[in-house]
């Protein structure tokens, strides 16, 4: 994605959390070649150092916060001193998430707390200390990442992260009728198994592209291409939607 794209996009601001590595980065690098500002949020200081040799040719159109997302008390500050770095802010993405694949009879509550609090809690909280600023922002959008495990229960993934994935889609249902009179547009995007570190940690990860119909893995790219068209001047009409970028393994 370049700015000779079809889309436009505007001088907007966009925060990606988990946007220091994998789909969030490629999100987040994909904004910012479009033209847009964008705050990366990552949750340790050694991922936001890689993302910054990925990023730093951006100059001051980036920024990076490091911070726990479950620890929901940090959030209204985290999206304060954003919005006074930018200006506004326009465009949330929640890519932030914690996999966890463990057979059902050796998940304890913590697991289920921590998969649970980052890749839902997190996301719901965050959009709700954002919008104030949303509301005055320019053609405001929320993109939540979820998962083909979300739409069908997944393959390698385990249960919780799941539930959560599938809850992320619920809360997206949810918050596009209710968030619909302030123009704000609210969206999933649901991958399917990409080429990345997460997928990598999966066991039988080599098996993974075997169920896939286009006989491959996907790759960060085309997921950040999917979030490009959501964050774009021209999705103003596309609400309560899930695009699912999969290769095939979910159809309906």
């Amino acid at each position: 994605m370049s700015n000779n794209s079809v889309f436009n996009f505007g001088s907007r601001t966009a925060i990606v959390t988990g946007g220091s590595r994998n789909i969030g980065l490629a999100i987040a690098e994909s904004f910012l070649l479009a033209g847009m500002k964008v705050a990366v949020i990552g949750s340790t200081e050694k991922s936001l150092a890689s993302a910054r040799k990925t990023l730093f040719r951006f100059g001051d159109s980036c920024e990076f916060w490091q911070c726990d997302l479950s620890e929901i008390v940090k959030l209204k500050e985290l999206v304060g001193s954003i919005n006074s770095r930018f200006g506004s802010i326009d465009v949330l993405v929640n890519c932030a998430g914690l996999l966890e694949s463990k057979e059902i009879d050796n998940v304890t509550e913590t697991d289920w707390d921590s998969v649970i609090d980052l890749n839902m809690k997190a996301a719901f909280f965050l959009i709700q200390e954002s919008l104030p600023f949303l509301k005055l922002g320019k053609s405001p959008r929320i993109i939540n990442i979820s998962s083909n495990a979300g739409r069908m229960g997944g393959y390698a993934s385990g249960s919780v992260y799941a539930a959560s994935k599938g809850g992320l889609i619920s809360l997206t249902y949810s918050l596009a009728r209710k968030l619909a009179k302030f123009n704000i547009t609210v969206n999933t995007i649901a991958p399917g198994t990409i080429e990345s570190e997460m997928s990598k940690s999966l066991p039988n990860s080599e098996l993974l592209a075997t169920r896939i119909p286009l006989g491959r893995l996907g790759k960060t790219s085309e997921v950040a291409a999917a979030a490009c068209y959501l964050a774009s001047l021209e999705s103003s009409f596309t609400t309560g939607a899930v695009i699912d970028v999969n290769g095939g393994m979910f159809m309906g």
